[in-house]
Parts: C-alpha cells; structure tokens; sequence
C-alpha cells in the first residue's frame, strides 16, 4: 500500500516509513492499512508506552517526508554519465526492457551504454526495435539481442534480414497487450485475460477461456531485469515528468523492471516538480542520468516541395 507526501508530491511506500520508524526507535510499526501500532522504546529497555501515544508525534505525512528524504540523502541516485549508472548492472541473457514509441522518447543514451557494456543474449522488450543505426538498431548491429518482445518492426531492415535468417527470435506483442503486460508486471498481476487476438497467430499456445460468451486469451506479465526509460523532466530523488508522445511504454515499464534507469533532459532539485505532473514516483528509480543535450530523432522526415514566396497583399513598388 502507498500513500502520498503532500510536501513533495512522492509516492512513498510503507516499507519505506517503517524503516524511518525503526530508526527513531520504534519498535512496531505502521500496517499497511496507514494504522499506527507504533510503540516508543524507553531508554531502560523495560516496559512500552501505549500503542500510537509516544512523545514528539507526528503526523504521517510528516514522518513519510523525513524518511523520503533521508533516504534521498543516504542513497545517490545520480550518476555521472550512461556508462557509469550501467556498470556492474547487466551481465548477458538479461531481459531489458526499453521505453519510447518509434525514436520518440527511446532512451539514447543508455542504449548506446548497454551496447558497450557487451553484454551478449539478451531479451530486448520494446514497442519496437528503432531504426537501422539508431536506438536497439545498434545492438541488432552488433548482435547483442537474442528475442525480441515487441509490436512493431517494419522500420528496420537488419530487424527482418536476422529474423528471416533465423539469428532473431521474435515474440509478437499487439500493441495494446504490450503495454498491459509490463503495466501488469509492475502491478504484481502475474496474468490476464483479453479478446485481442483470439483466432490468430497470436492465441498460439496460449490458455483461451470463455468470459459471458466471449473467447480471451491469457497473457503473461512482464517484469524485466533492467529497464531503461527516458523523461522530459525529473528530480534527483528519480521523480518523472514525461512529454506527450514519450509518454507511451515509459511509465509502465519504469515500474515493470528490479532496476529501472532513468536518463531525463531537466533535472531539478527535490520539491521543484509539480506533484499532479509527476507520473512515475521516485521509489520506483534507482539510478539516474542527466542528458541535457539529448537527441531528438525523426524515425520519417517527410517535407512538402515550397514555392517562392508570394508577394504579401496591398504591396506595391515605391515611385
């Protein structure tokens, strides 16, 4: 269960309180229904004061606040460069799970970090595969994937000459399942149920049930070893804004993952954001980059052939 600072606008989780709880000396704690069975110990050891009576209370929001931000202190979740929030956290034939919508809001950099890293066999799971030379297009270059989980990948021509020569595994993912299945995996929801492709390829070994006279599917959650997102805005406790179309497959697989990663174009101090803007809380983030300077990639330029300009109405020559 979480509730809500309403100082910083943070999600906090009630693992996360008790600890500050223990810390001040208390030796029971908040459930996760928010109520206080909080006992002060005495300085002698003997004895308890009546649950939820100790001195110096305070209210919970406050307490959440203390420990959100003491534990923002004691933990550092910036890090210098793509390079260095990756090291010593990827090791071959982990599943990755990466953000954005086509290049719109892909995470460049950590991509580029995670090709270096030379990690081999890995399980890429992504709306899509980039482009030829660009986003997971550069760890098809250097054959680092080994499936991909994905909706869309008809613009990449290394993507299909892998896949038809056999090198490629590929699992096709509607995309509208996609997104359920990494927002189920970070929900907890191990499974579900929908219509969408029943009778086709994709039902293929895969449980079908009746529901009020309609045929579902099961499909699986996904919880990824390392997810890799990227935001418009975040804070240094790992907060994040997205933007518009960025805002696709970043969110939920910011929370689908044991690690996620986050690279973010403005990153501001704590308390600066918006807290109705938040969309990702930071006690989902554990590692994050600054790329002020990041990227922006146009997956299809297409441009319409200009005329010379007209001349502007009511203008003459000077006599």
């Amino acid at each position: 269960m979480r509730g809500q600072d309403s100082r910083s606008g943070s999600l906090f989780s009630y693992a996360v309180l008790n600890e500050a709880l223990r810390r001040e000396g208390f030796e029971a704690f908040y459930a996760e229904d928010g109520r206080s069975s909080a006992t002060k110990k005495r300085r002698t050891g003997i004895g308890k004061s009546p649950p939820g009576i100790f001195p110096n209370a305070r209210p919970l929001g406050m307490v959440a606040a203390t420990a959100a931000t003491s534990f923002g202190r004691t933990m550092k979740k910036v890090y210098e460069d793509a390079r260095a929030a990756l090291a010593g956290q990827v090791r071959d034939g982990m599943t990755i799970l990466a953000g954005g919508f086509g290049l719109c809001g892909i995470p460049s950099s950590l991509i580029a970090a995670l090709r270096d890293s030379g990690a081999e066999n890995l399980i890429c799971v992504s709306n899509n595969a980039g482009v030829d030379g660009e986003g997971l297009g550069l760890l098809l270059e250097t054959g680092q994937i080994a499936k991909m989980i994905s909706s869309y990948v008809g613009e990449n021509k290394l993507f299909a000459q892998q896949f038809l020569a056999g090198k490629l595994e590929v699992e096709f993912t509607p995309q509208g399942t996609l997104a359920e299945r990494c927002r189920a995996g970070g929900a907890g929801i191990p499974a579900f149920f929908t219509k969408t492709g029943v009778g086709t390829q994709v039902a293929e070994g895969k449980e079908e049930r009746e529901f009020d006279g309609e045929r579902y599917i099961m499909e699986r959650g996904i919880v990824g070893d390392v997810a890799l997102v990227h935001a418009w805005k975040g804070d240094t406790e790992g907060n994040l804004v997205y933007r518009k179309t960025a805002r696709n497959f970043n969110p939920m697989m910011a929370t689908a993952a044991r690690l996620t990663i986050a690279e973010v174009e403005h990153l501001v101090e704590p308390g600066e954001l918006e807290p109705d803007s938040i969309v990702t809380p930071g006690i989902y983030v554990k590692r994050i980059v600054h790329v002020p300077n990041a990227r922006k990639l146009i997956e299809q330029r297409t441009t319409r052939r200009r005329t010379a300009p007209a001349t502007p109405a009511a203008a003459g020559e000077e006599v």
